[in-house]
């Protein structure tokens, strides 16, 4: 019902508990609503209405019993809630039409009867409430308007308005009061609207809040309900994970206001089913850290509105969205077909078994729930339903995840020892390099700049290191340092399965960490990170470090400046560098942008080494099953075996022949 400003409905409510300024703060129920129509047009006022609300638990405190005069006694043959607000919509309607008026305006002296009591109440006891409790005036705010100098919103009581309206009943301001219009509304959200969240958007610390507690299978709208009469930001509640990517039982949640925010504080250890959930203040850092992101993927995932989503989880490394589609059924149809798939995956393109799907209808998830653990191939999948937020924090969390799982700290310290500075940049977690995976092995440096376009300008000088394996032959892998991590981003999101001679190359973000442990010969697969088992590293230019045993040599101008389109590194002479191969490129301002770009580093292969263990390990169970006679023959033959593997690699490694 619209608001009519010369028709007040002053409405008022007491709990069985805590009552005034701490209002439905220790959730006890509603036991007393009083209301009265004030005709301001007329100045007249009506009938005072007052009703007793028989609650669930027939239960007062004695603070209750001191502050309203209650007892036990005068509820038992009361109505509860349900009737109590039909007989105040019948009532308050009928007096309303009866002044000739259309519409009124319901006016509290605490949003605490409406936001704190009320509607939790309702929601509780799944009572639809009538539209008029979604919209109010608050007194208190209102007198604040003709009065600025009354003090704080928080200190006003109905005693100290008509005391200070007394006291300055010569000023002004009473005429203000007097000819004053409640055209300012207050509004309680029907529903929660999800969203997503830019990591760039700012987010006020006294607007957040953490919830600790939650059932694990609880989704947004279920907290929503939670704090059901408190208006939550668009998108602002945000499920958190574990280390295994489930729901921790915690989430933030973002309100409108810091108002809004204090209210919620007051809700810690109120009950969600049969648990009690915690709640306490939390961060705008935290609640984008969780909840914000930049994906353009997940973005255009979410733009459909009105869309039920639902996470499947342990779905087969190996399936595809056919599969999915498959397995959901008919009955639960995709939005767009494989378009309402979303994959997570990790940086470097490896599926996490967890994808999210789009359905149109409530009806539709209803069917695709009904397949919780179902077997797809050979596993088991979960559903259940998830939220805009969550989407974005997990994406978050693989996205973000460290190219390598363990990095150890390298032995081999740079010691800068010549005047320029050195092309393997100092470890650091900063995201600001990107790695380009599946190039053509016949790439060269031109093609990558070329396949970087307008982002060449952002590549740091010497930003270019191209990853080669055993033999010293491009491996199809890359690192670029990028002026700044949005750069890398900005790289990633861009180019991403672009093309280069009939390839698509995957770009993923990822740190200068990263890329000097890769770069210092260890190599990135699903087991971690894998050190060089017999090379040193093939660093560029090796004089940068102070663990190589040979002192540099002075390189001549021409050994500096060789042909540009080197498809492969030339090895240098003996004389120049005992162990490791070079090779450099000349600044072509048109081409590289005043950059020395260099080939540096490669993959080992320490699955040898891997083999030989065990085999040892094998020669020695024999050596126990029939005896030791065998087991030194086995001994030998390995001894001698291992001998030449050794040589093989030491003359490999020093001269480049294989």
């Amino acid at each position: 019902m619209a608001s009519h400003s010369d028709t007040l409905v002053v409405f008022f409510g007491a709990t069985a508990g805590a009552n005034g300024g701490k209002l439905g703060s220790d959730e006890r129920e509603i036991i007393l609503l009083v209301w009265q129509i004030v005709d301001l047009h007329e100045k007249k006022v009506g009938k005072l209405h007052k009703c007793f609300v028989k609650p669930d638990t027939l239960e007062l405190t004695d603070l209750c019993k001191e502050e309203t005069g209650l007892a036990v006694d005068n509820l038992i043959n009361a109505e509860p809630l349900d009737k109590v607000l039909l007989q105040f919509q019948q009532t308050v309607s009928s007096e309303v039409k009866f002044l000739g008026r259309s519409s009124y305006t319901l006016c509290v002296n605490s949003p605490n009867v409406i936001r704190q009591a009320l509607h939790p109440e309702a929601s509780k006891k799944n009572l639809v409430l009538p539209e008029c409790f979604f919209t109010f005036s608050d007194v208190r705010k209102e007198f604040l308007k003709c009065c600025p100098n009354a003090g704080p919103v928080q200190k006003l009581t109905l005693a100290s308005m008509l005391e200070y309206f007394a006291f300055d009943q010569q000023q002004t301001d009473s005429h203000f009061v007097s000819d004053h219009k409640f055209s300012c509304a207050e509004m309680v959200k029907y529903k929660f609207d999800s969203g997503t969240c830019s990591k760039t958007e700012p987010v006020d610390s006294e607007t957040v809040i953490r919830a600790r507690g939650l059932p694990w299978q609880s989704s947004d709208q279920d907290i929503a309900r939670f704090f059901k009469g408190l208006n939550i930001a668009k998108g602002g509640v945000a499920l958190c994970l574990n280390a295994q990517g489930r729901r921790n039982g915690e989430a933030l949640v973002r309100f409108i206001n810091s108002e809004h925010r204090d209210l919620a504080l007051e809700r810690h250890k109120h009950h969600m089913g049969s648990r009690y959930i915690e709640v306490y203040k939390a961060t705008g850092e935290e609640f984008l850290k969780i909840a914000g992101g930049t994906s353009n993927e997940v973005a255009q995932f979410l733009s459909k509105e009105n869309q039920v989503i639902i996470r499947m989880r342990g779905l087969p490394f190996t399936a595809t969205s056919q599969e999915v589609l498959s397995f959901l059924g008919p009955e639960s149809p995709v939005t767009d077909g494989s378009e309402g798939l979303l994959f997570v995956k990790y940086p470097d393109g490896r599926p996490t078994g967890d994808a999210f799907v789009l359905f149109s209808c409530e009806e539709y998830a209803q069917n695709a729930l009904k397949k919780h653990k179902q077997i797809l191939g050979k596993r088991y999948i979960e559903l259940f339903r998830s939220t805009a937020a969550e989407v974005q924090q997990v994406l978050n969390r693989y996205m973000s995840a460290p190219l390598i799982s363990t990095l150890p700290s390298s032995p081999i310290m740079p010691m800068p020892v010549l005047s320029t500075p050195p092309f393997l940049p100092a470890a650091s977690s900063t995201r600001d390099c990107i790695r380009l995976r599946g190039l053509p092995y016949t790439a060269g440096i031109e093609d990558i700049l070329e396949f970087m376009a307008e982002h060449t300008v952002d590549i740091k000088p010497h930003g270019v290191h191209m990853v080669l394996n055993q033999q010293g032959r491009p491996s199809g892998d890359a690192f670029i340092q990028m002026k700044s991590p949005d750069k890398a981003f900005m790289v990633a999101q861009k180019c991403h399965k672009k093309t280069m001679k009939d390839r698509y190359i995957e770009v993923f973000q990822c740190s200068t960490e990263e890329m000097s442990i890769v770069l210092m010969g260890g190599t990135l697969n699903r087991s971690g990170l894998s050190p060089p088992p017999c090379k040193l590293p093939c660093l560029s230019p090796p004089t940068a470090y102070a663990a190589f045993p040979t002192p540099p040599a002075i390189l001549p101008e021409a050994a500096l400046y060789q042909p540009p389109l080197l498809a492969a590194p030339r090895p240098q002479a003996a004389a120049h560098t005992p162990a490791h191969t070079l090779a450099y490129y000349p600044p072509q301002p048109h081409l590289y942008m005043n950059m020395n770009m260099n080939y540096t580093a490669y993959y080992p292969r320490s699955a040898q080494w891997r083999f030989w263990i065990l085999v040892v390990v094998g020669a020695w169970m024999l050596g126990l099953l029939f005896g030791p006679s065998i087991a030194h023959v086995i001994y030998y033959r390995l001894i001698i075996c291992s001998v030449k593997h050794l040589l093989c690699c030491t003359v490999e490694n020093v001269t480049g022949i294989h």
